[in-house]
């Protein structure tokens, strides 16, 4: 509104009080509208970016090349189980190139525990069958020989071998620890296949990175159940934590990446259970959320994101995020130097305070601290922030207002762990189990299919796990891959990571 000097003369009282009435609420918003974009751009500044995806590069290229054989190996492997027996006609397969003599070597014997036949004969060796696998210590290559000795009986014609252990992948060359290693660097250190193939051809033999692909793939179907009995055993428990995160996956036909999500779920901070499992989905739609949680009735304990809203409508608690709530207020006074903000703060440190006193408390002893000094704090809190929401400008676009908002709306959910001792205060314990993806996608780059994405939330969900329980990811997979052809279905909870035991038989 424009009023020149001239025309400002003219008016009236009434005119003037009305024209003083519009400039203030003009006055008003241009104030908002201030602090908003210096609350946002102080928010820009504090970001790190990573660079930009531009078009796909050779790199890229080959991460969806080993996708896709991973995801081929896994459907051929999942096919293999359903035949009920071997094809009428066996398909000619190509020779595979002997393993390089250079390498060191390692006899594993295999002879029968008597020589005696059953008719009563002494057996007499009459040779031998070699079988190599290549194995892999980090940073070397040995060779396995497993030398199966043949011991016939002159008199009855009897031809005796002793059996040789089941592998992962019978057929192929590399050993539990060679596939061990190449889905830790993988899944844990974050190496795509093809540099892990110029990484092995520095130690002596170049595994083409479509073999280190069918590998990655056969293993992930050969470890599916062992994380549907860990995702089983996890929704067990009457507490969880779930957030997630964007992963970029590649649109089938399209040559573009659009935004899909891994989701993760772990048991409560204070249950008795350590692990995490991740869940791949297209998007981040609520729907996803409820077919992992399914028949579950527990205590959620998540962000204030509205994909979870329709579970809490089916019985599950909703359990908020108080650093959440306290994020708001520290980013606004990062922003601005608020003071409300800086008392906001204050409040929340002495909560965090008796939070990390109770942390290692019994159940009970825990409730009765937080009952006796957080409850007073959070009452007081609120009754504070219900007051400073009186006194800031209506408009609840501005920065101080929204940070006030989000927990006023929330405070139910924020505090419920006062009442509850299983119940943490915030979500930070899952969000530490979700940050080892988030470091791993600048290297990433894509999931090349949704196959593929599941795949990797598999194998980290086992990985991680094992971190959580203290053991090394390498050591506990190839344990796992050693003895899964051979362990019985029923017994497969034995080889969760928080049930492992190096060294178990």
């Amino acid at each position: 509104m424009v009023i020149d000097e001239q025309a400002l003369g003219e008016l009236d009282a009434e005119q003037l009080r009305e024209v003083s009435q519009r400039l203030l609420a003009e006055l008003r918003h241009q104030r908002a509208l201030n602090e908003k974009l210096a609350y946002e751009c102080a928010l820009l500044k504090q970001l790190k970016f990573a660079a930009k995806s531009e078009r796909h590069s050779l790199d890229q290229r080959n991460l969806l090349e080993e996708e896709l054989d991973g995801d081929l190996a896994a459907v051929e492997h999942e096919i293999e189980q359903l035949r009920p027996g071997p094809a009428a006609t066996e398909k000619q397969q190509p020779k595979r190139a002997p393993l390089p003599a250079n390498l060191p070597r390692r006899e594993i014997r295999h002879e029968p525990t008597s020589t005696t036949c059953q008719c009563g004969c002494q057996l007499k060796r009459i040779g031998e069958d070699v079988a190599e696998k290549l194995d892999y210590v980090p940073g070397v290559f040995t060779v396995e020989r497993l030398v199966r000795g043949k011991w016939a009986c002159a008199k009855c014609q009897t031809l005796t071998q002793a059996p040789v252990d089941a592998h992962v992948i019978d057929k192929g060359i590399p050993t539990a620890g060679l596939l061990a290693q190449v889905l830790v660097a993988k899944y844990a250190d974050h190496q795509p296949l093809y540099r892990q193939e110029n990484i092995f051809g520095r130690a002596g033999l170049a595994i083409p990175r479509s073999t280190l692909a069918q590998w990655v793939g056969t293993c992930g179907a050969q470890l599916q159940p062992l994380v549907d009995a860990l995702k089983t055993e996890v929704l067990g428990h009457r507490v969880l934590h779930g957030d997630e995160t964007p992963v970029a996956m590649l649109k089938p036909g399209h040559g573009k990446t659009h935004r899909a999500y891994l989701w993760a779920y772990a048991p409560g901070a204070f249950e008795d259970m350590k692990a995490v499992v991740y869940d791949f989905c297209e998007s981040r739609a609520g729907e996803h959320a409820r077919t992992f949680l399914g028949d579950w009735r527990g205590s959620l304990i998540c962000d204030d994101y509205a994909g979870y809203k329709a579970s809490f409508g089916q019985g599950v608690t909703e359990a908020g995020c108080l650093a959440h709530a306290r994020r708001k207020f520290f980013d606004l006074h990062a922003a601005n130097k608020s003071q409300i903000a800086e008392l906001a703060l204050q409040q929340f440190a002495r909560v965090y305070e008796i939070e990390r006193e109770v942390k290692e408390l019994e159940t009970e002893q825990r409730q009765a601290v937080r009952q006796q000094h957080s409850r007073p704090i959070l009452d007081a809190l609120h009754q504070w922030m219900v007051l400073q929401r009186q006194q800031v400008a209506g408009n609840s676009a501005t920065a101080t207002a929204k940070a006030l908002d989000y927990s006023l709306k929330r405070w139910s959910a924020l505090t419920r762990f006062v009442n509850d001792p299983q119940l943490p205060a915030d979500n930070n314990w899952i969000e530490n189990q979700i940050r080892p993806v988030a470091l791993g996608r600048s290297n990433w780059l894509f999931a090349g299919s949704l196959r593929a994405g599941q795949r990797a939330a598999a194998v980290m969900s086992l990985i991680q796990s094992a971190r959580m329980n203290g053991h090394d990811p390498y050591a506990y997979l190839k344990d796992v891959l050693t003895r899964l052809p051979t362990h019985k279905a029923s017994r497969i909870d034995e080889l969760l990571p928080h049930r492992w035991q190096p060294g178990a038989i």
